[in-house]
């Protein structure tokens, strides 16, 4: 029998960073004509009990993986969410700031929630142009893509051939898969809380491994 060639499993080269993309679990609801406490000019919702449940799920899907580290935003959610999979771990998290949620301007604090329930035309131009922007006072897409980017390859700087967790917002899994994937903007804006997306980082190189796990969740 001759030489025979098999397909083979993935493996990050050598030198990359494992990155584990959580979205932070459900939070509480918006409610109309009452903002959520502010941080830093974004809504800080705290997690709702499904979502404290989620967080807990995490735990469970990750604790025996080697995670080097945890990293977190400056929003209380993605703390929330960390917290039982650290305790576990017996991990501080670390925050990386660039990767907060997009900043929604006048919509900040729930009002965004509201609005895309109504459909408000704002909404809609902003989905229809992939255009964050559209949103008053919002950042635009490619200010969000431009920090996503920055905070992404500062941990995968620090952490080479390691894996780490990395817990943030839906906005900010969407920016960082269409980064790595070179994808429309808001081609991966549905993303589920709690769910864990999958990018492995080599210098500036991004390869997508996974998007919307959410078989840990039931």
């Amino acid at each position: 029998m001759g030489k025979e060639y098999h397909q083979t499993r993935f493996t990050p080269p050598p030198g990359a960073a494992d990155l584990l993309l959580i979205r932070h679990g459900r939070t509480e609801a918006a409610r109309p004509g009452v903002s959520f406490p502010m941080k830093d000019g974004h809504g800080d919702a705290a997690l709702h009990p499904e979502g404290e449940a989620q967080a807990l799920a995490v735990a469970d899907r990750l604790e025996h993986e080697p995670l080097a580290a945890i990293y977190v935003t400056n929003l209380r959610r993605t703390h929330q969410t960390a917290a039982p999979l650290a305790a576990r771990l017996g991990l501080e998290p670390r925050v990386e700031a660039d990767l907060r949620e997009i900043h929604l301007g006048e919509w900040d604090g729930g009002l965004y929630r509201i609005k895309a329930a109504e459909n408000a035309p704002e909404f809609q131009r902003a989905f229809e142009r992939q255009e964050w922007g559209e949103i008053p006072g919002a950042e635009t897409t490619a200010a969000l893509h431009s920090r996503v980017r920055a905070g992404l390859l500062r941990i995968a700087a620090a952490h080479p051939d390691e894996r780490v967790a990395v817990v943030v917002h839906a906005g900010v899994v969407g920016a960082a898969m269409a980064i790595a994937s070179g994808s429309q903007p808001f081609a991966f804006n549905r993303v589920a809380n709690g769910s864990i997306s999958r990018i492995v980082i080599q210098d500036d190189r991004m390869i997508v491994q996974g998007f919307n796990d959410m078989s840990h969740l039931g």
